[in-house]
């Protein structure tokens, strides 16, 4: 069960909506601070939602994550699959609603099991969902940034545990 704090975690797929703002941005601050703190993770993200398939991150995260030292111009947005609770020992859904739609596309309760609340399950302070900017300014992209790092922070605390 992904919330016991020993288990051994080697794969992480970052889940949102569309792909395109929130989870592509957490999946390049842990792929960075993964590395920085040399641990030997994969980090994936994807969209419960494929009307974005293809496309690149959204421009105003795009510039927010380039500010804050973090490259989003390569990616490209992604839908859920069937095999991603195979490819990946941890889900972690960016709000409940994605959290819903991992679980509810999951095959047998043990893949369900997989999926947890990104930031409830690294522990970072609260909120326990991570706001969807899309409608917001460019403040509330720059406040994902520190949000993303905030919660990567907290992945990377309970991996350390993990991992001993």
């Amino acid at each position: 069960m992904v919330e016991d704090a020993r288990v051994s975690v080697r794969r992480v797929l970052f889940v949102c909506l569309g792909n395109i703002c929130r989870s592509p941005l957490a999946e390049a601050v842990a792929r960075k601070r993964l590395a920085e703190a040399g641990l030997d993770v994969a980090v994936a993200s994807c969209g419960t939602g494929g009307w974005h398939a293809g496309e690149g991150a959204d421009p105003r995260m795009v510039a927010a994550a380039r500010a804050a030292g973090h490259d989003l111009s390569k990616h490209r947005a992604r839908q859920l699959r069937a095999r991603d609770f195979a490819d990946h020992d941890l889900l972690l859904a960016m709000d409940r609603d994605n959290l819903r739609g991992l679980r509810k596309f999951a095959a047998t309760p043990g893949q369900a099991e997989q999926a947890a609340l990104f930031l409830k399950w690294t522990g970072a302070a609260p909120p326990l969902e991570f706001p969807d900017p899309w409608y917001g300014d460019a403040a509330g992209f720059a406040a994902s940034v520190e949000l993303a790092e905030r919660g990567v922070a907290g992945l990377i605390e309970r991996l350390r545990v993990a991992h001993r």
